[in-house]
């Protein structure tokens, strides 16, 4: 029987799932401490641990409300900070190089850059008063029981410190993203690695920032046309704040948009809409372009361990990375920040890890299932192609092209997108009549 929440938690991580993590955590902990191996306290521009930070981010539908839950007030204060924020489905969206039809779904879209966004949060974490931001801390590793089968703290480097020492806790979260260390440390503690499963999409994004103008968008907060297996190569523009917006390009498989001013301006034009290159082509930029690299979503499959040590947890990205064109990353460590939140809360006990993993899977399982199958819709892009998967990204071809032609259906499209409602819904059958009105065959 696991034991009541006493002591502290330490959250390995300060960017945006760290800090969901301690702001989950702190409504049962006495004490929360997070360490983070940057300096990130009133930090508003990427940092060097995060350089994915500086490229296009957006927190949509119920990733917002999540964030909304848990500070109160979050969305006028980054309005008034001159953030921008709007309808997830009045946005310009296109789709295998066609412009789905805009509509009104009460679901939000914030365009923060990253570093703004993780600075108003963080700002907010802070504040709580059992929460402590420890900046450029150099964690090593974890620290067990004589037997092992319980984390009872980490071994760390606080900033200036010439020796580690042991940072005591009851629980320890590690939300250190990608590079999660924890399988490492797992073994080195006698247990097994996570089953990693991994859908390998060579994506990169080059992205560079613009001084923005109101013709650039004529009222809507960003064009988006999305990269398909007709049209791989794909773009976000959205307005980041009064006068600035930024350009992310993406291309998969090696295809990488280049940096140098000419060459990148040759890739904006070689987009499948000439939406983007009509709105930057004269417009001032205001950096040179910087590439970013992902290779591969990957998930880690903790769920399926049959042994795993109390007193640890695992969050965000170190659990499972998302391809981040289908912006879900935030979201979705939001979803599970609330998933710990609301389990602490009921149960009043310490978090079992093995039932906490469980729970977590099925979380990711929506979210892994539009990212990875649609990857798979890509006949390049490695990876086991079930019926399932065939058939899904079959109909979903089919619903994209009719919501060109019927907002009704671009509605329910973002709802799922937005994570509010599961794929299924889109199956349901006054959906499948309106797609099938429109395209009973998959558009070429």
């Amino acid at each position: 029987m696991s034991d009541a929440i006493t002591g502290r938690a330490i959250v390995l991580g300060a960017s945006m799932a760290g800090l969901l993590a301690a702001r989950a955590l702190a409504e049962v902990y006495p004490q929360v401490l997070v360490l983070d191996r940057d300096r990130v306290l009133g930090v508003r521009e990427s940092r060097g641990g995060a350089p994915h930070t500086r490229h296009a981010h957006g927190l949509h539908g119920r990733g917002h409300l999540i964030f909304e839950e848990f500070f109160p007030g979050l969305t006028q204060e980054l309005v008034d900070d001159g953030v921008p924020v709007g309808d997830l489905g009045e946005m310009r969206w296109f789709f295998n190089g066609r412009k789905i039809l805009p509509a009104h779904t009460g679901l939000l879209s914030v365009t923060a850059p990253r570093p703004v966004l993780e600075h108003h949060v963080r700002t907010r974490v802070a504040a709580l008063p059992n929460v402590t931001i420890q900046e450029c801390c150099a964690v090593a590793t974890l620290v067990a029981t004589p037997d092992r089968s319980r984390i009872v703290g980490v071994r760390a480097r606080l900033d200036g410190a010439d020796a580690d020492e042991v940072l005591e806790a009851s629980l320890v979260v590690d939300t250190t993203g990608r590079g999660s260390r924890t399988p490492v440390w797992l073994e080195e503690l006698g247990y097994e690695r996570p089953p990693v499963e991994r859908v390998k999409v060579g994506l990169a994004y080059t992205t560079r920032y613009y001084r923005s103008k109101p013709e650039m968008f004529e009222g809507v907060q960003s064009i988006n046309p999305v990269a398909s297996p007709a049209h791989p190569r794909g773009a976000f523009l959205g307005q980041v704040g009064p006068d600035i917006c930024v350009l992310s390009l993406t291309g998969i498989l090696g295809d990488h948009p280049p940096t140098g001013p000419e060459a990148f301006m040759d890739f904006v034009k070689s987009l499948p809409v000439p939406d983007v290159y009509d709105a930057v082509r004269d417009a001032e930029p205001l950096d040179d372009a910087v590439s970013f690299g992902f290779p591969a979503s990957v998930r880690r499959h903790y769920e399926r361990l049959t042994r795993f040590p109390m007193g640890l947890l695992v969050l965000g990205d170190a659990v499972c990375s998302f391809n981040p064109v289908y912006g879900q990353g935030m979201s979705v460590a939001a979803i599970e920040a609330k998933a710990l939140r609301d389990r602490l809360l009921r149960e009043g006990t310490e978090p079992d890890p093995r039932r906490f993993f469980a729970e977590l899977s099925k979380v990711i399982d929506v979210p892994w299932e539009i990212s990875a199958g649609g990857d798979l819709d890509f006949p390049e892009v490695q990876g086991k192609r079930t019926l399932k998967v065939r058939m899904g990204n079959a109909y979903m071809a089919r619903l994209q092209y009719a919501a060109t032609q019927d907002s009704e259906v671009t509605k329910g499209f973002m709802r799922v997108a937005g994570l509010m409602d599961p794929p299924q819904a889109l199956m349901r059958p006054s959906m499948v009549r309106r797609v099938l009105r429109h395209a009973t065959r998959r558009p070429s």
